[in-house]
């Protein structure tokens, strides 16, 4: 009898190429600029920065065991939401995933409601029932977060059906990570979008994990894009962690899903610097994940990058970005303190908020 196959020791050759690599050049130096303007650029630096520092407050929640739901970290990330965010418009419907502060952020959802929802209060944003994978925004376009792997990007693809059964022009968006793409509702999903031609955009965060397992000892390959390939559907593979190449290629993708009312699928490379749960910068999460690699990708850093670029465009850009960061502090350490002040549910909403009864 023939030994079962061993587990692979490396990645075969990638198929994302220098995208998969944290050493590669091309990817370390500053953001390109497009036509954005400085006051745009800064847009953008701000809204990284927002997602940051939130992620921060949460991460020191967790670690203090103030924040007692499981939370799921995307610093390093926070381009692909920001990027994505500035193509969109009020009308467009949005779907997050377990990792989706950074989404909801984007989306234009309440800091403090953030925050009180991961700490249980009831102000909020799921009335202090959710916490941190639970998120929801609709007055935003953010329709909600649920830890089941997937599970919203059918509720995406609904929407989008919705939407282009209203008339309009108004897009749906699902945001899931590399691990979803091993869901069969995910190929349900893509499918159904394609033969009937629904506005949805699959956006695909790429950080090669899955909770704790490299994508090489799951995939054949580490690019998900040839997913919609074979569903004969537009893709773009992205540097996730460049802020405005993510905002300039999706900005093309969503005009024509707007005229043509059809999907599409964005795959974003990124690398998230925190573990799968918690505030701690794991290490032993599969055989490729150490020191040197996260070290490496952190010279990726999308804040950073899109900092560099800023330099050459303002002589004072470095003190533009110092304000930036202060003022983004002073927001979330405002919110923070109204959010650890903020009361629990009362004990009646226990029973009586399980079934939907116009309480929020």
């Amino acid at each position: 009898m023939n030994a079962p196959p061993s587990s692979p020791t490396k990645p075969p050759v990638s198929d994302l190429g220098s995208l998969a690599d944290p050493t590669a050049v091309e990817h370390l130096g500053p953001c390109r600029t497009f036509d954005y303007s400085a006051a745009e650029l800064r847009s953008f630096m701000r809204s990284m920065l927002l997602v940051r520092r939130v992620e921060e407050q949460v991460g020191s929640w967790a670690e203090r065991g103030l924040a007692r739901c499981p939370c799921h970290l995307g610093i390093g990330q926070e381009a692909v939401a920001v990027g994505i965010g500035h193509a969109l418009r009020p009308g467009d419907r949005l779907f997050g995933n377990h990792r989706s502060h950074a989404h909801y952020l984007a989306a234009g959802g309440d800091v403090f409601e953030l925050l009180a929802e991961v700490l249980g209060r009831d102000a909020g944003c799921s009335r202090g029932m959710g916490g941190s994978m639970h998120l929801r925004s609709a007055s935003t376009g953010f329709y909600g977060s649920v830890p089941i792997v997937g599970a919203t990007i059918p509720m995406a693809v609904g929407a989008a059906l919705a939407a282009k059964m209203d008339g309009g022009t108004d897009i749906a968006v699902a945001f899931f990570g590399d691990g979803a793409c091993e869901e069969g509702v995910l190929h349900e999903s893509l499918n159904l979008a394609r033969v009937y031609q629904l506005p949805v955009l699959f956006v695909c965060e790429n950080n090669l994990y899955s909770s704790h397992l490299d994508i090489a000892l799951r995939q054949p390959s580490d690019s998900v894009a040839r997913f919609a390939h074979a569903h004969r559907m537009t893709a773009t593979v992205l540097d996730g962690n460049d802020v405005t190449a993510v905002a300039h290629s999706v900005a093309g993708l969503v005009e024509t899903m707007r005229r043509d009312r059809s999907p599409a699928f964005v795959e974003a490379v990124t690398y998230r610097w925190r573990g799968h749960v918690g505030p701690k910068e794991d290490i032993d999460v599969g055989i490729r994940r150490s020191v040197a690699q996260l070290q490496a990708w952190k010279e990726r850093d999308p804040v950073a990058r899109l900092e560099r670029a800023l330099l050459p465009a303002r002589a004072d850009s470095e003190a533009s970005r110092s304000e930036i960061d202060a003022e983004v502090r002073a927001q979330v350490e405002s919110a923070a303190v109204r959010a650890l002040a903020a009361p629990m549910p009362a004990s009646s909403a226990l029973l009586r908020r399980v079934y939907f009864d116009g309480d929020r």
